[in-house]
């Protein structure tokens, strides 16, 4: 009797695989579609549209999932799973281009999607700058300008790719800080920059438009918005003005001072996922470029262990969107060590954000870049 030995291949590069086993190296590029596989959720869709997606997919050999009433036509809308290979995808989304009820531009939102791929982007550290009397990690010890100029520098000697400088703690619980007040921290940090010539990006977190704009015109190129474009009506029209200017939209359930009170979810990364898409639809509505912008689901900003640990399970869920991923666990209570130093903590953070580097995030948002830039330099 022959022994068959069967092994599940689990590669972002099955291109050398197949390889490997002798397949036509002429026709390995265009053969590669067929052997990788994507599921993916396609909301409300009509009762009509619904059918024709789901006939069409099996006439291909692929499937999809709608509710169990799409058939009988007792409901008016369903959301879909399509499931199947790239290459099937591709022929459903050439056959959607004949078809009626706006499926033409399904189709080319599905080709769209078949064209995100894990990249080869090495991730980018975003080093932790707060100049805060009461941030959760190191609340006050940065305050005084001198020590907060000391450790901008020692972070971009550890290798941070960008600072994301705030003058504003975004904690659970904390209170909002106004505008001058983040600035009277903010200026003399930026000022010292231009005067020393430092290259490195700076990021702002800030809410205010107000500190955003002034941040910007002393040299910030990115802004980094933990309420996803919604505490400030004022910040979408400020950062248009800025074509060169970069925007982080965060998801966070409600505001700093009450948004861990009992965060609660229907479905999680559903709900994370059609926020961000509508915030950056509403941003590029508005006239700033989707190139520009990075999305961060706000691990701990209104969620509980149980949420933060699915987000790091399904942040890849997000790329659909379009924009580079930043994700910031760093120091954060997800961890579960509020006693542990500084030190510990870190170590812990790079147990997890490993797992998301070798995964290709775009971002990591860290309090020490050092072990990270180790790390990566290892990984490499």
């Amino acid at each position: 009797m022959h022994d068959f030995f069967i092994k599940e291949v689990k590669t972002s590069n099955i291109t050398d695989e197949i390889l490997a086993v002798g397949f036509d190296s002429s026709y390995a590029s265009k053969a590669v579609g067929k052997f990788l596989y994507k599921n993916l959720k396609i909301f409300n869709l009509s009762v009509a549209q619904a059918n024709i997606l789901k006939q069409t997919a099996l006439s291909v050999g692929a499937d999809c999932a709608t509710h169990k009433e799409v058939i009988t036509g007792k409901i008016e809308n369903s959301s879909c799973i399509l499931g199947g290979s790239y290459s099937q995808i591709k022929k459903i989304a050439d056959k959607l281009q004949f078809q009626p009820f706006g499926l033409k531009i399904l189709g080319q939102k599905l080709l769209e999607q078949c064209n995100i791929k894990n990249s080869n982007t090495k991730t980018k550290l975003v080093g932790i700058l707060n100049i805060t009397k009461d941030s959760f990690s190191d609340g006050g010890k940065f305050y005084n300008f001198e020590d907060s100029i000391e450790h901008l520098n020692k972070l971009i000697e550890d290798g941070a790719d960008i600072i994301d400088i705030g003058a504003e703690s975004t904690k659970p619980y904390s209170k909002g800080v106004c505008a001058d007040e983040q600035l009277e921290k903010l200026v003399p940090v930026l000022e010292y920059i231009n005067d020393n010539g430092i290259s490195v990006p700076i990021s702002i977190d800030t809410r205010s438009s107000v500190v955003a704009k002034e941040c910007i015109e002393l040299g910030a190129s990115i802004i980094n918005d933990v309420s996803g474009l919604t505490y400030d009506s004022e910040m979408v029209d400020v950062l248009s003005n800025y074509p060169d200017v970069k925007i982080i939209i965060q998801h966070s359930l409600g505001n700093p001072d009450e948004m861990q009170n009992s965060p609660c979810y229907y479905n999680l990364m559903d709900e994370i996922f059609l926020f961000l898409s509508s915030r950056v639809n509403y941003a590029v509505s508005k006239g700033i470029s989707k190139e520009n912008i990075i999305v961060d689901p706000g691990i701990c900003f209104g969620k509980l262990k149980s949420h933060n640990l699915e987000i790091l399970q399904r942040w890849f869920e997000l790329k659909s969107i379009g924009c580079p991923v930043m994700i910031g666990l760093s120091r954060k209570s997800l961890l579960e060590c509020p006693e542990a130093s500084n030190d510990e903590k870190d170590i812990y953070t790079l147990a997890l954000d490993s797992i998301l580097i070798n995964q290709g995030i775009d971002y990591l948002r860290v309090h020490n870049p050092a072990l990270h830039r180790k790390l990566i330099s290892i990984m490499e």
